[in-house]
């Protein structure tokens, strides 16, 4: 999980400091887990506790990466529509190259989740997974699969929402310099387009930022709940 997720598990956090959270956080929860079968860890069936393990924890951490996403997404659209779609810069989390704004809403969307303990509510739900789902023999199922598919959606949904308001008004006025440049053809727009748009896309974003919070604080509680329900991707032995 702390592989997948982007705050616990940042790039920009040593690794050895990551894998010793990783030890600490085991420690701690070792003691109010249940006592799992003994499996001998080189058998395939350990072998395939292990990976049922791994894949559950990095549907978990994606699920909370989506969120992040969606921030990176509408900052893609705003600094696409302000002319900034050549400014990027190098995303250690991902390895690429996002676009400045996509990496300034990330930032942002960081900040609000620490602010309103979202790590503490992902620390919660990687302990009850535990105690909802046993490590143990048991079958796949798809059913936490669907609900992560189902959750990808609201990387689209608030992608945009977070970016129509500079979409809209970016719109309004590259029709007006359009307007503009047939009534007065001698006018270089070129020149007074880019600072136009550019002034009004950081005025409207500077203006949006006050509405993050309301729309992301849902997300982060909701987040959670969809960890726990991407744990039941597994039944106990013997079910469908």
């Amino acid at each position: 999980m702390l592989a997948a997720d982007p705050v616990l598990g940042n790039t920009a956090i040593p690794v050895r400091v990551k894998i010793g959270l990783a030890g600490f956080l085991s420690l701690l929860l070792v003691p109010i887990l249940p006592v799992p079968p003994f499996v001998d860890p080189g058998s395939p069936e350990g072998l395939l506790l292990m990976a049922q393990q791994i894949l559950i924890g990095l549907a978990m951490g994606l699920s909370v990466r989506i969120v992040f996403v969606a921030l990176e997404m509408a900052g893609g659209l705003i600094g696409l529509q302000m002319g900034l779609g050549f400014a990027t810069f190098f995303d250690p989390q991902n390895g690429t190259q996002i676009p400045v704004i996509a990496q300034f809403l990330e930032l942002i969307g960081i900040l609000l989740f620490l602010s309103v303990n979202g790590h503490y509510l992902v620390l919660e739900a990687l302990s009850q997974s535990f105690t909802v789902w046993p490590i143990g023999p048991s079958h796949f199922y798809f059913g936490g699969i669907q609900v992560l598919l189902k959750w990808s959606s609201v990387m689209f949904s608030i992608g945009l929402k977070i970016a129509m308001p500079a979409i809209a008004a970016l719109l309004v006025a590259n029709i007006a310099l359009g307007v503009i440049s047939k009534a007065a053809p001698q006018l270089n727009l070129f020149a007074i387009g880019f600072p136009i748009t550019l002034a009004l896309g950081f005025a409207v974003l500077g203006l949006t930022l006050p509405y993050l919070y309301p729309l992301l604080h849902p997300l982060f509680k909701e987040v959670a709940g969809i960890m726990m329900a991407i744990a039941h991707m597994t039944t106990a032995k013997g079910g469908v």
